[in-house]
């Protein structure tokens, strides 16, 4: 015997996070202007289940060097700045976490 699967019911359960158009333009506002002083080259946006992420790259072919992430209804906030498996800022808020940048933020190599 067969089994039906209602896709309705199924995209219901996979809540897909997203930014609004309020923290976009926040997210593209920061990175235009480190773009202007030469800092950042790209980014890129991801969509998942339960998170969406804004990474930053200054080449295309590496790693981010941030990630900012969306994350509601976490016990930390809502909000977190990761510089690669480091959380550098968490928070409730966008403009809480993006503090972070407000600081002249050195790459360390090792």
């Amino acid at each position: 015997m067969s089994t039906l699967y209602r896709l309705a019911d199924q995209k219901a359960r996979r809540r897909i996070v997203s930014f609004d158009r309020r923290e976009l333009s926040r997210l593209l506002n920061l990175y235009s202007l480190r773009v202007a002083s030469g800092e950042w080259r790209d980014y890129a946006i991801d969509f998942r289940p339960g998170m969406a992420t804004f990474s930053i790259f200054r080449h295309t072919a590496e790693q981010p060097l941030f990630a900012i992430a969306k994350v509601p209804g976490t016990a930390q906030g809502g909000y977190m700045v990761y510089n690669g498996p480091r959380k550098l800022a968490h928070g409730d808020s966008l403009e809480d976490v993006l503090r972070v940048f407000d600081r002249k933020l050195k790459l360390l190599l090792s």
